[in-house]
């Protein structure tokens, strides 16, 4: 990775920033993007006060204008782009039957179209250098999550999505990985949507036992190393897709029953 460009969408915090120290350590030149200005200069600070060559771009992944813009801003920084890692994600927690579905719009603006955009904006450019696409996904990818509709059909179509694009590319050295973590201690709870589109500002979940944001980040850029298609992370994960593919019914009640002991959950 010694002087390649990587971009990192919604690297602020969480899993993206992770990988952003994860890549940056090996050489790479990084370019991280987020919506709020002053948690990405904190992190960019953060990045080269370890002594990485980082630089980041204010964008909200749901404007396609402002993505192309972002896009076109590194090619003039860098003249190339080496590996686009669609991180950024919000999620979200309400029944279906009382959410303004204006959350389910936004989640899916910037869960899919945000992976899109940025993908059709820098994919000339890849594949230039037969470099690759990471997706963050999630398990909700390919188990649907009660009170997480939006978010589950937003992984869903990015699953979709990144599959095709993959057998598109299969002809011209561009790498397409879908990585699809389990439960990880991230912000993403903390600041996903209710069902008025208001931030909850809080975790209905133990985030200390779960696998750490700098975990998950390694594992992604070994599959990406070794060139997997995929990558289902924790046991719970694994199973659940397993699960899934032969006993959904079972599944439907288990689902159901452990998402029902989360805090404050709207399941009865």
């Amino acid at each position: 990775m010694k002087n390649q460009v990587v971009i990192i969408t919604g690297a602020s915090s969480g899993i993206g920033k992770a990988l952003a120290f994860e890549y940056g350590r090996k050489g790479a030149q990084i370019v991280i993007t987020g919506r709020n200005e002053q948690n990405l200069i904190a992190a960019e600070t953060e990045l080269q006060a370890a002594g990485i060559a980082a630089k980041g771009i204010v964008c909200d992944s749901a404007s396609e204008e402002q993505t192309r813009a972002m896009v076109d801003q590194v090619m003039l920084l860098y003249g190339r782009i080496d590996l686009l890692i669609n991180n950024a994600g919000i999620s979200m927690r309400s029944m279906f039957e009382t959410v303004d579905l204006k959350v389910l719009k936004q989640v899916m603006d910037i869960n899919f179209w945000g992976t899109v955009y940025a993908t059709h904006a820098a994919l000339p450019h890849i594949k230039a250098v037969k470099g690759g696409i990471i997706g963050i996904s999630s398990i909700a990818g390919y188990r649907g999550l009660p009170v997480r509709t939006g978010y589950s059909a937003s992984k869903f179509a990015m699953n979709g999505f990144l599959e095709a694009l993959r057998t598109e590319l299969v002809e011209t050295g561009v790498h397409v990985l879908v990585a699809c973590p389990g439960f990880t201690a991230s912000n993403i709870r903390a600041a996903s949507l209710n069902s008025e589109g208001k931030v909850t500002g809080d975790s209905m979940r133990d985030e200390g036992k779960m696998m750490s944001a700098e975990e998950v980040a390694k594992r992604i850029a070994e599959a990406y190393e070794s060139k997997k298609k995929t990558l289902v992370l924790t046991f719970q994960g694994k199973l659940t897709v397993f699960l899934n593919k032969w006993m959904n019914g079972f599944l439907d009640k288990m689902v159901y029953n452990t998402l029902k002991k989360e805090k404050d959950s709207p399941l009865k």
